[in-house]
């Protein structure tokens, strides 16, 4: 089963969002073959980010622990919190898998 990976931006970081994003972007295009989905998690007005999401293709917990960790948003400090769960595809990219 695939991982989840939540984050949430520090708020009084909000600004390593925009200063590390090229650098965050070129690595996770580095990683895609890891990747199921990913992207920032918005504000209903389509603004800046607030966190983001991974759907991390791996069956191991301490993977996708690393793989957050090397992300260029953690290493500048940008994360409040990270959440890694694990997640079962019921439905997936326009499949009923369960």
């Amino acid at each position: 089963m695939p991982y989840v990976i939540q984050t949430v931006d520090n708020p009084e970081r909000s600004h390593l969002r925009v200063d590390v994003r090229d650098e965050h972007v070129a690595w996770l295009k580095d990683n895609v073959a890891k990747l199921l989905a990913g992207g920032a998690l918005l504000a209903d007005d389509g603004g800046q980010g607030s966190g983001g999401l991974i759907i991390l293709d791996t069956e191991d917990r301490a993977e996708a622990e690393a793989f957050i960790a090397e992300d260029p948003f953690s290493k500048a400090g940008l994360f409040q919190d990270v959440m890694i769960t694990r997640w079962r595809k019921g439905f997936f990219n326009g499949e009923a898998l369960i």
